[in-house]
Formats: structure tokens, sequence, C-alpha cells
């Protein structure tokens, strides 16, 4: 079996590739596809192959990817800016003869309100389209999205944003990841979409609480109005167009849009998610 994936550079990919190799999948199958020079040589050190991919270029991705019988797609590109090189890779992976094409999209893509996920609808059409044998893989939130508010706790004792008593259905990186080497190395995953999610949806006063546990000193979550958020964040710095973006992601949050815990995460995986305090200790 000859694995490629492209975003081999990023943290979901390094989490993807140790999860290959913890499932036996040789090194030399691997092929880690990225723009970071020095991580493809780390890895490269690690007895991957590796190369650098430019997706604008759709002849030479093909030229990358033939031979590879599967494809790990992790979604490149920042919001907004992400749907043209994955429909190029789709493309480079059609005249490749790529047989089976996994794709990290976001939970219940085709029908949620989320802001982030209408390129990720829009993708999971362009791979459907191609005729490739395809599974999505609806990644939920990243435990890990939120360090930052737990060094907020650890440094000042107060986390503060607009969600509200919205919940999070997190989960981390490497479990998600471990999905997808489950797909990628078990067979009964072509044609099929898995909805992802931590076991527990949580809330921000649990959070802090969870925190103050963890950090032995008091935790208080203060929730803002929308407008209150907005002149934080513009006093920390940031401009308009990034504000408006996390009000109205915090709005969806807090609307309840990651709060399904599905059960699909820990039934491929097979075992539970990682729990939010066991994440908090390995940021001690």
């Amino acid at each position: 079996m000859t694995i490629a994936i492209i975003g081999a550079t990023g943290q979901l990919g390094g989490h993807a590739i140790n999860a290959l190799l913890a499932r036996d999948v040789a090194p030399a199958d691997i092929l880690a596809l990225g723009r970071n020079s020095d991580r493809l040589a780390e890895l490269a050190g690690r007895g991957l192959r590796t190369a650098t991919v430019d997706l604008d270029d759709i002849a030479a991705t093909a030229a990358t990817l033939t031979g590879i019988e599967s494809l790990l797609l992790i979604s490149v590109g920042g919001p907004g800016q992400g749907l043209e090189p994955r429909r190029n890779t789709v493309t480079a992976a059609q005249t490749a003869g790529v047989q089976h094409l996994v794709y990290t999209s976001a939970l219940r893509a085709p029908t949620t309100t989320l802001v982030l996920a209408a390129e990720h609808k829009a993708t999971e059409e362009v791979i459907t389209a191609s005729g490739i044998p395809a599974t999505f893989l609806r990644n939920g939130w990243y435990t890990e999205n939120h360090e930052t508010d737990f060094r907020a706790a650890q440094q000042r004792g107060v986390i503060a944003n607009s969600i509200g008593a919205g919940r999070i259905a997190t989960a981390t990186r490497a479990d998600y990841a471990e999905a997808a080497a489950v797909v990628l190395t078990t067979p009964g995953h072509q044609g099929k979409a898995y909805e992802l999610s931590g076991d527990t949806a949580w809330n921000f006063t649990e959070f802090a609480a969870t925190a103050s546990d963890i950090l032995d000193s008091p935790v208080r979550y203060d929730a803002l109005s929308s407008a209150d958020e907005q002149e934080q964040l513009r006093a920390a710095g940031l401009d308009d167009a990034t504000i408006g973006f996390m009000s109205l992601l915090n709005a969806n949050i807090a609307d309840g849009t990651l709060a399904d815990t599905t059960g699909d995460l820990a039934t491929l995986i097979g075992h539970p998610t990682q729990p939010l305090a066991d994440t908090m200790r390995t940021w001690l």
C-alpha cells in the first residue's frame, strides 16, 4: 500500500504520520507532501518519501502522485482560500489514478451553519463529482484550539469570550489523525462520511472549572456580549476582518454547531477520545 499525505508538514499531518507508523505502515510506503522543507527533511530522516508540492501546478502534482493508491488530503488553505488548491489536488489525483481519497472536512459539512464549513461542503462536492472513491472525515473541533484559553486561565485566572453556554465536543488532533490512519489502512470505508467529534461536549464554565482543578488555583469564566468581545479584540490590535470572522465563529459555537457527540470517532479508533482534563495536563 502506498499512501500520500498532502499537508504532511502541519500538525494534523504529523500526527497522521505517527498513527500510520504505529499501525505498521512502512515508512517507505508513505509519501509526505508539503511546503516546509525543514519539516520534510525531518520526515525523510525517519525513512519517509518526501516531496515539495505546489498545488497550483496540477501537472506536477499529478506526476508526484503517480503510483499512489491512497491520498489523505488535509484541508489546506485558510478560510476563503482553500477551495482552489483542493480542486487542483482532486484533478491531479484523477490524472494520477489515485484509488482512494480521504478528505478532512468539517462536522456536518453539508448542513451546518458553521462559517468555516462552506468550502468543505464545496470540496466534498468536487471530490464526489470526480468519481474517485472517497471517504469524508468530517472533523469537529480540536481541543488544542483552546490552549490559549488555558494560558489565559494560567496567567490571569479569567477566560472571557462570547460563546456563553455553547457546548463544544472537542477531541485532540492525535485522535482525529488516528481515525484517518484507520480509514487509510483498513477496508470498507470508501463511499462513507464520518461525523467525528469528542465523546463529551463541554462549555466554558466547565472548561474554567477543569482548568482550576488542573492549575490548583481559581479560574473564572466571563461570558461577554458580542459587542464587548469585539472591543476587546480591537484593543488587542486585531483588524476588523479578523474580528468579524471571530465574532461569527463564536456565535456559531454558541448556537451549538460543534456540540454533537456522534460517537463515530471513538468507534473508528476503538477507544474513548482524550478527556479535556488529560489534554490540559499536557499543557502544564
